[in-house]
């Protein structure tokens, strides 16, 4: 990742609205930032949440509490949990997320 030349600045997190974004079943709760071409998020997932997409872009992400399940296309599985970061790039294994009980994230892409 190349961070282009940007000034030091914080994020107001407080003053971000959450915005829902419905999944195949329950749904992501997001407060987004962003900042040229990167998109910083915190999203919370409901209990039952079940994506409603195979994603390929590229992320960052850091679970902060609960445990999620991300399944690839493939068919491999692979859990994270509270203090868990994975990594992956723009185009490559496309992936699913659900989440039994619910978990926080932070996530940069």
């Amino acid at each position: 990742m190349e961070l282009a030349s940007f000034p030091f600045q914080t994020i107001p997190w407080d003053s971000i609205p959450w915005q829902p974004h419905k999944g195949e079943s329950g749904v992501a709760y997001w407060k987004t930032f962003q900042m040229g071409t990167i998109r910083i998020r915190k999203v919370k997932y409901s209990e039952g949440y079940i994506a409603d997409h195979w994603c390929t872009k590229g992320h960052i992400i850091f679970c902060y509490d609960g445990k999620m399940l991300t399944e690839l296309e493939d068919g491999r599985k692979f859990e994270l949990k509270a203090g868990m970061t994975y990594c992956t790039g723009d185009n490559n294994e496309p992936h699913k997320t659900s989440t039994k009980y619910g978990c926080k994230l932070f996530i940069v892409d």
